[in-house]
C-alpha cells in the first residue's frame, strides 16, 4: 500500500468499507484489519482517525443512528400524505433494508461496544430505540392530524412495529422479505388506530 497518499474522507471510506464486511461476513468477521482491507489502505489510516478499534466502532454506531435521525425527519414530515400504511410500510423497508439490523447484531456481540454505548445511552438498544422514537414521533404527528386515533397508545404502536419489523427483516442474509409481508405487519398492527381509510 503506498503511504503519503491522501484518502478523501477517510472516515466515511473506513465505514462503509465496515458496512460492507459487516453485511457479508457478519459482526465476528468484522476487524480492523478486515476493515482497512476492505477500504484499500493501509491499517494505521484507521488507528490516525481512531483511538482504538473499539472507539471506530462506537463511531460507526452513532453514525449510523445520525442516518436514522435524518430519516425520522423526512417521515415526519411525510404526516398527512398518501397513507399512514404506506409511510410507514417505507419507513420500515428504508430502515431495515439498511445496515440497520447488522449494526444491531454487531452490538448484541461486542460486550466492550455496549458497554461504551451504554454511558451515553443507558436504555434500550442503539439503533433500535432510535427507530423507535422515529415511528412514535410520526404516529403522533399523524395523532395530531387525525389521521390516528386521538386515544392510540403511539409508544406502544412504535415498539410493536420496530420488534416485528426487525424480527422479519433478521437472519434473511440479503433476501429482504416481500413488501407484502411487511405491509400486512403494518396493517394488522396499525389497524385499530387508522382514523379512515387504512390503504
Amino acid at each position: 500500500m503506498p503511504t503519503g497518499v491522501a484518502i478523501r474522507d477517510a472516515r466515511e471510506q473506513l465505514f462503509d468499507a465496515a458496512e460492507r464486511v459487516l453485511l457479508r461476513d457478519g459482526p465476528n468477521a468484522l476487524t480492523s484489519r478486515a476493515v482497512t482491507t476492505e477500504a484499500g489502505c493501509a491499517k494505521g489510516v484507521l488507528h490516525r482517525h481512531f483511538a482504538d478499534f473499539d472507539a471506530f466502532l462506537a463511531e460507526l454506531v452513532l453514525d449510523r443512528i445520525g442516518r436514522i435521525d435524518n430519516q425520522a425527519a423526512a417521515l415526519r414530515n411525510s404526516a398527512g400524505t398518501g397513507t399512514v400504511a404506506d409511510n410507514l410500510t417505507g419507513a420500515l423497508t428504508a430502515l431495515f433494508g439498511s445496515v440497520a439490523v447488522a449494526i444491531v447484531g454487531l452490538i448484541t456481540s461486542r460486550d466492550k461496544l455496549r458497554a461504551g454505548l451504554r454511558q451515553d445511552r443507558p436504555a434500550g438498544v442503539p439503533v433500535l430505540t432510535e427507530a423507535t422514537a422515529m415511528i412514535a414521533s410520526y404516529l403522533t404527528a399523524e395523532r395530531e392530524l387525525g389521521r390516528i386515533a386521538a386515544d392510540a397508545d403511539v409508544d406502544t404502536l412504535a415498539l410493536m412495529l420496530i420488534g416485528t419489523g426487525h424480527l422479519l427483516f433478521a437472519g434473511r442474509e440479503g433476501t429482504p422479505p416481500e413488501a407484502g409481508a411487511v405491509r400486512k405487519v403494518v396493517t394488522t398492527v396499525i389497524a385499530g388506530a387508522v382514523q379512515g381509510p387504512l390503504l
